[in-house]
């Protein structure tokens, strides 16, 4: 494969690239999450607890994470570019129909289907990226794709908080179906033609190697759990937050609730900026740094002062958004063969790590209030830095042993060139 052929910053195609994939992760990202602004009109309409209303968007981020890998393996036969097509199209379609749901329990189902819809997009996109973007641009364009994902989850909580408190949270499910609808159309119509694309086979038993090799895989193992624990953190945070803040002391109505969400924004730039983080101070400086950001933002969000509780907000989303987005392309990097079935697995853990921090962020806040949802994240958060950790001492053990086995080498060199001249 020609590397020069690749998109790069500059070359024809790269821009419409950018945008198609955008556009993709708008549609994806408010679909899946367009419910959990709307938690709380959801409890007082259907009469249930949070962590019930917290299932419509567990069952999505669920369904995702369970179907991701089977269809990654789809798009290795069918192309990344007409999986991300067909899922897209089911995802709106279902989007459309959410609004109409008759209880909460048809909410949740059809919110899971729509899940499973939308896990052709997430990993078939990474796939893409890698093959078709030059590998020193690939950070900085998963990045951008990360940052459509943030402006998706953002706006679509925006848009159903303003709908949900001028006509209701149904009216508010619909605004973000047809806002989809339009990102979805732009998608298709911009995203360029795969160049680099190879076909590959259905085989079950191939697939299993592939998902052996990868599970095998130390570093890619370690990324799996950290991209998970940053997904519990945030699915926790961004679940619950909704209750606190239209309670006392703040009682906050539901427009101002989804205008919160403004601070993805953050999100948007610091995943951007994701591969000067890298480059400046490598993989693991950069995790170091999200990871703290991350930790700093849990603990000022425990004020009772809306403006700390906001800055809080705000580092807790830049540093997940960094960490997520160095993760993430690391995987792309990491795997030389078999990238959307690495990339799948990461999603998978990943959205697991969403819909099991969005339950158990329900249930610690039932619990012991917004301090048992910090709780969990710290411990989140400290599961992160250990893995780091880890991984930098075992970087340093195998360097010292390339050391020791280049002085080992050198030694029998100069004993045997010693023996010959004799």
């Amino acid at each position: 494969m020609d590397a020069d052929t690749r998109l790069a910053p500059g070359r024809p195609g790269y821009r419409r690239m950018s945008f198609a994939l955008f556009a993709a992760g708008v549609a994806a990202f408010a679909l899946l999450y367009s419910t959990q602004a709307l938690l709380p009109a959801v409890s007082a309409d259907f009469a249930v607890t949070a962590s019930a209303a917290s299932w419509t968007v567990s069952a999505a981020t669920g369904a995702l994470a369970l179907c991701v890998l089977p269809l990654s393996a789809l798009s290795e036969r069918f192309g990344r570019r007409a999986l991300m097509t067909c899922s897209l199209a089911v995802a709106v379609v279902l989007g459309l129909l959410v609004p109409f749901a008759p209880s909460l329990e048809w909410l949740v189902v059809l919110r899971a289907v729509q899940g499973a819809a939308l896990a052709g997009v997430p990993a078939s996109a990474m796939a893409y990226l890698a093959e078709e973007v030059r590998p020193k641009a690939l950070i900085a364009a998963i990045g951008l794709f990360v940052a459509g994902n943030s402006i998706g989850g953002m706006s679509g909580r925006i848009v159903t908080g303003w709908a949900s408190q001028l006509w209701g949270w149904r009216a508010g499910l619909a605004a973000v179906g047809l806002m989809a609808v339009a990102c979805a159309v732009a998608y298709r119509l911009l995203l360029p033609k795969a160049r680099h694309f190879t076909p590959g086979s259905l085989d079950p038993r191939e697939l299993a190697r592939t998902v052996r090799t990868h599970l095998s895989d130390p570093l890619l193992l370690r990324l799996y759990a950290i991209g998970a624990l940053f997904m519990t953190v945030f699915g926790a945070v961004y679940t619950v937050i909704g209750y606190r803040l239209v309670e006392a002391p703040f009682s906050l109505p539901q427009g101002v609730v989804g205008s919160i969400f403004l601070v993805y924004l953050v999100g948007t730039a610091s995943s951007a900026a994701a591969g000067k983080l890298v480059a400046r101070m490598g993989r693991r400086g950069a995790l170091y740094l999200a990871v703290t950001t991350t930790a700093a933002g849990l603990l000022l969000s425990l004020s009772t002062s809306l403006a700390a509780v906001l800055s809080g907000l705000v580092l807790i989303t830049a540093g997940f958004f960094a960490g997520h987005a160095v993760a993430s392309s690391s995987v792309s990097r990491t795997a030389r063969t078999g990238r959307a079935q690495a990339s799948a697995l990461y999603q998978s853990v990943y959205y697991l790590g969403s819909s099991v921090g969005g339950t158990l962020g329900a249930v610690a806040y039932h619990a012991g209030g917004w301090s048992g949802t910090v709780l969990l994240g710290l411990v989140a958060v400290l599961g992160v830095v250990s893995i780091t950790l880890y991984g930098t001492h075992s970087a340093r053990v195998a360097e010292r042993r390339v050391q020791e086995r280049r002085v080992r080498e050198g030694r029998r060199v100069l004993v045997a060139a010693a023996g010959g001249s004799r």
